[in-house]
């Protein structure tokens, strides 16, 4: 039976919601994906965390500082803050489940927890990335457009450009980005993201992603990043399966190939 509490962490706490599975089964944490993303997966999160718990695994779902329900505002959310929620959540969870542990992300959030999989003292034994940000860079400047967009619809015409919040974000302004006040600090950070160099230190990396394309590929970033992986060694599954960017659609809505992908590559089954 799933559960709903607030984690104590260093700066107020953090809303979870643990999914029970095996008492020695294995154990995963899921990172949500960034800002509006958030909410527009929360069914899918949802709907895996279920089904790994019906397989055995332990889920634990965080909100992130500054996100969902947890304490804090956006703006003082940082990349490095983030990261201590996912070991304080892997932390938890260690100690109620008794088999290896793993992360789960989607988005940035995948990206998220590769960063803090690099970590060889987390022993970590599955990586699970969802449509993983691949690039920084790209995602930042999809999200400054979202200002771009608000301006045009409320004014008709952009009040300035990309290149103008990148230079306000670099002289360390804050800025408000789709009702999210986004800090300079973490910006940078996202910016900075490359995920072909943050290699992770598990047993083995799990990458799926949806396409809307009937015959579903890996997008070639994604390809090259994983690739990149291979090359240091690392034991990678991927795949991707046919249906709708659940993150960003207008509806809530879900890919239940998505789901059934996941679970076979968990169970290694190709």
């Amino acid at each position: 039976m799933s559960s709903a509490f607030f984690l104590p962490a260093l700066s107020g706490q953090r809303f979870c919601v643990y999914h029970p599975g095996a008492h020695d089964g294995p154990g995963i944490v899921y990172a949500h994906p960034f800002c509006e993303e958030m909410n527009k997966a929360r069914r899918m999160a949802a709907l895996q965390s279920r089904q790994l718990a019906a397989a055995g695994y332990a889920v634990l779902q965080i909100d992130l500082f500054g996100c969902g329900d947890s304490d804090g505002d956006f703006v003082d959310a940082r990349w490095e803050t983030w990261k201590q929620d996912l070991r304080l959540a892997l932390e938890w969870l260690k100690s109620r489940s008794h088999g290896p542990l793993g992360l789960w992300g989607l988005r940035l959030g995948a990206t998220l927890a590769a960063d803090v999989a690099r970590d060889a003292g987390l022993a970590l034994e599955q990586l699970v990335l969802w449509q993983p940000v691949v690039n920084g860079e790209l995602l930042l400047t999809q999200f400054l457009r979202l200002r771009l967009a608000a301006e045009m619809l409320a004014d008709g015409a952009a009040q300035s450009g990309v290149r103008e919040l990148r230079e306000s974000l670099r002289g360390g302004r804050t800025q408000e980005i789709g009702g999210y006040d986004l800090h300079p600090r973490l910006a940078g950070d996202i910016d900075a993201l490359r995920l072909a160099e943050l290699v992770p230190v598990v047993k083995r990396v799990h990458c799926l992603e949806i396409s809307a394309s009937a015959d579903p590929k890996l997008s070639p970033a994604s390809q090259r990043a994983m690739d990149a992986w291979r090359a240091k060694g690392l034991d990678v599954r991927a795949a991707a399966v046919e249906g709708e960017a659940f993150w960003s659609t207008l509806e809530i809505t879900e890919c239940k190939a998505l789901l059934a992908a996941t679970a076979a590559s968990l169970a290694g089954v190709q």
